[in-house]
């Protein structure tokens, strides 16, 4: 085979400028990242005093200790909808592939420091795409759920196109790609169907709620005033009935019962052992440049 030979300069002017160009951009996302992830950390005190993590902190612990983590779609949204300062991109799911007791998945998390966890029309595009990676890769599907469903200002552009997700859960399972789902607090109407619809669903006794429409939805609705605790004692008879595959008394033991089941997956060799990549040694931030429309060489 022949050796190819590269005609790049990594020492001329254009290859710094491009560099810089391309270093500049990448701060630009990572700082709007970060202030996705502050706007979260404001809401730490509320979500210290109901026992519970933020939702970066969940996906954190749910994975193997220093394992990579390749985040997928943070700009979802960004701009978009309700995003008025770009605080709130990620179309309110924190997403990306790692390892689970070594086991390579799709992780997700609703972000529910951000208006519920609702979902946007960029949300929904963005779980729609995730559903076809996890579909192409074969990978098993591990969600953590806080959410309020659709974002009900958008609702025209969410419903139909929203259902697919329910129909691509349905088709996962049919192809023998599991599903787990951790329920970590209150979800509702579209935010229930998912856990519903799981091969394995983890809640967190006390601390998780699953309803088709929950008390301020039912008052606005029909008038009625209903409360969470008649709304769990509803819950607990479905748990009976089989909707759910354990209820656990603490966060820690529903992320380690969401890691036993990986576990359990990597035994029945749901996952393809691989070799990571490691670290890109051609100065690649050099080689392209910053306006799309100049030609340059590929070699």
């Amino acid at each position: 085979m022949s050796v190819i030979e590269s005609a790049l300069d990594p020492n001329s002017e254009e290859y710094r400028q491009n560099r810089d160009a391309l270093l500049a951009a990448v701060e630009e996302f990572r700082a709007i990242e970060q202030a996705v992830v502050d706007t979260a950390e404001g809401k730490r005190a509320k979500f210290e005093k109901r026992g519970q993590l933020l939702p970066h902190e969940r996906i954190s612990r749910l994975l193997d200790t220093g394992s990579p983590f390749l985040s997928l779609m943070n700009l979802a949204g960004y701009k978009m909808h309700d995003d008025k300062d770009g605080t709130e991109a990620g179309g309110s799911t924190i997403a990306g592939i790692g390892y689970v007791s070594g086991v390579r998945c799709l992780v997700t998390a609703s972000n529910s420091a951000i208006k519920g966890g609702t979902i946007s029309p960029s949300g929904l595009h963005k779980t729609l795409r995730l559903q076809r990676i996890a579909m192409e890769n074969k990978l098993p599907v591990v969600s953590l759920v806080e959410s309020g469903g659709a974002n009900l200002n958008y609702a025209a552009e969410v419903f139909v196109d929203g259902a697919r997700t329910f129909a691509n859960q349905a088709r996962l399972s049919a192809a023998g790609i599991p599903q787990i789902t951790v329920v970590h607090g209150n979800a509702t109407a579209g935010g229930a169907y998912q856990p519903g619809l799981s091969d394995y669903v983890v809640v967190v006794r006390e601390r998780a709620k699953m309803f088709l429409a929950g008390p301020p939805l039912l008052k606005a609705a029909t008038g009625e005033i209903a409360t969470d605790e008649e709304g769990r004692k509803r819950a607990l008879a479905q748990l009976e009935q089989g909707d759910s595959s354990d209820a656990l008394n603490a966060l820690a033991r529903a992320q380690l019962v969401a890691r036993g089941l990986a576990v359990d997956l990597g035994r029945e060799g749901i996952t393809v052992n691989c070799i990571c990549p490691g670290p890109i040694r051609t100065a690649m931030t050099e080689a392209v440049p910053d306006e799309h429309k100049i030609f340059y060489a590929k070699r």
